[in-house]
């Protein structure tokens, strides 16, 4: 899912996509927050009105979905099953 945090990336500008990059590679630092209920277990990360949702896992971080914040829990939630799979 990683390739869909990259896609993302690469439309938005480029002060808000070094600023989203930077972000992700300073991870677990950073404006986080764990998630609840259905999505227990994720995380979200703020960069402005941008959110990237990932989870720990083995050791890693994996990003699996940026998106605006008006769009992502719902987009989450839609498609939880694909991510939990």
């Amino acid at each position: 899912m990683a390739e869909q945090v990259r896609d993302y990336q690469r439309n938005l500008t480029p002060e808000i996509r070094r600023a989203m990059k930077a972000a992700i590679l300073a991870l677990p630092a950073g404006d986080t927050k764990p998630l609840s209920d259905e999505l227990a277990g994720f995380h979200r990360l703020r960069v402005g009105n941008q959110r990237v949702i990932y989870r720990h896992r083995a050791g890693q971080i994996e990003c699996f979905l940026a998106a605006p914040r008006s769009i992502v829990y719902e987009y989450l939630g839609a498609h939880l099953h694909e991510y939990l799979g």
